[in-house]
């Protein structure tokens, strides 16, 4: 055919959408129960906004963006992540002026130019949740924990939530030392990234997936903390214990984002091949003020809706993808035809799902198009019922058939 879909995307289709509605209404009352409000925001920004806010020696930057020079010769991009374009807003509408902590989450989608594989799309979906104005642990686990009570509540089996902390910028770089005498030494045996990383972050190169192998021996930033970030680290952990949130420290785990201080986590879950990260988030207490607002602290976490998606599919987790119809309307005769039209149209404004046969198909044809949907009642019109203002009314689960008034049959339905 002339037109397909572009490489990394995918169309989701009636059967599949269902599940994914059902995925995000999970998210959505999670954050109700949470009290996270949600934001919506736009699908490009400014190219500046995620070489500042997402970092500019990380992958997304340098490889992945999707970037566009304007009919005004600007520099845009899709969005690649969540955070920077919440941030940029929440300084640009004064969200900061709020007395109490600001709380939000997003759904919707991404866009990064990678190379497609199962859980992986160059157009892809986050749920994510941001918080605002608060230095104490306690905001660290509940996010952490929103994010590990969602995979709970879908009904993923076996996931867990890896941890550490990057400490604050007097840590980092005293680690940053000790972990480039460590990296040193093996410069010349390390991938070109690694080798330009080691120049401009090197903590980045513990990110990296081709010479993961080699830094087994590598120094853990917790020997480099001072007292504040081990005290922060300590309070989260015994939070999450708590909450019993299951989790592991993983004192080479960095992320792949630049903004992160302190808390840094990742919720992991096996069914995608070699891929197991699912999501994860940290604290990011100079990334407000990178972005021109005030020096406003700030914690987040996002999870990839297409593995989830995936996963449930493994697990044989989810709903049923079609639901059934209410009612289905069968129309015998012209005049019948006509109010048939008319009586689905109060059946839906009275809050029911309703349908009706478009295609002049006799009643069994249009009793199978009921037998399809699932109806859980059929409503039959005749040309003669009509005239009599009556409507048969039969229960698809019983086969149980009934003549009612044609102007009480909704109210019955309510009964």
């Amino acid at each position: 055919m002339a037109f397909q879909k572009p490489t990394g995307t995918q169309d989701l289709l009636p059967g599949t959408v269902e599940k994914w509605q059902w995925i995000e209404d999970k998210a959505r009352d999670l954050c109700r129960r949470f009290n996270y409000r949600e934001i919506r925001t736009p699908m490009f920004e400014q190219t500046s906004l995620f070489e500042r806010g997402v970092g500019e020696t990380t992958d997304i930057v340098e490889k992945e963006m999707y970037t566009f020079q304007d009919k005004g010769e600007r520099w845009m991009t899709l969005r690649p992540e969540g955070t920077a374009g919440v941030v940029r807003s929440y300084v640009e509408n004064k969200l900061y002026g709020e007395p109490d902590v600001t709380k939000l989450y997003y759904i919707g989608p991404m866009f990064r130019y990678e190379r497609p594989q199962a859980g992986r799309q160059r157009q892809f979906h986050q749920f994510g949740v941001e918080a605002f104005g608060a230095t104490d642990p306690a905001i660290d686990a509940e996010v952490v924990a929103l994010g590990f009570q969602y995979c709970r509540e879908l009904g993923l089996k076996e996931v867990k939530v890896e941890i550490n902390s990057v400490g604050n910028p007097a840590s980092r770089a005293a680690y940053r030392e000790k972990l480039l005498a460590f990296l040193t030494p093996m410069k010349d045996t390390l991938c070109k990234d690694c080798q330009s990383r080691m120049e401009r972050n090197p903590l980045r190169v513990l990110d990296c997936k081709v010479d993961q192998d080699k830094f087994g021996g590598a120094p853990s930033i917790l020997d480099s903390l001072d007292e504040e970030c081990t005290a922060h680290f300590a309070k989260v952990q015994e939070l999450l214990t708590a909450m019993e949130v299951v989790y592991v420290i993983n004192h080479r785990l960095v992320r792949g984002l630049d903004y992160y201080t302190h808390t840094a986590f990742e919720y992991k879950a096996q069914g995608i091949g070699a891929i197991d990260t699912i999501g994860g988030g940290g604290r990011y207490n100079g990334l407000v003020a990178d972005v021109g607002g005030p020096d406003q602290p700030g914690i987040g976490m996002a999870l990839g809706l297409e593995r989830i998606a995936l996963i449930l599919e493994k697990q044989g987790i989810g709903p049923d993808a079609v639901k059934p119809l209410d009612v289905y309307l069968v129309s015998l005769g012209e005049a019948a035809d006509k109010e048939i039209t008319t009586q689905l149209f109060k059946l839906r404004q009275a809050g029911f799902s309703g349908e009706r046969d478009y295609l002049g198909r006799k009643m069994k044809a249009q009793m199978k198009s009921a037998d399809r949907m699932q109806a859980r009642y059929t409503a039959i019109l005749g040309d003669d019922e009509l005239e009599r203002g009556e409507i048969a009314l039969k229960s698809m689960e019983t086969g149980e058939q009934n003549t009612v008034k044609l102007a009480e049959w909704i109210d019955l339905l309510r009964k």
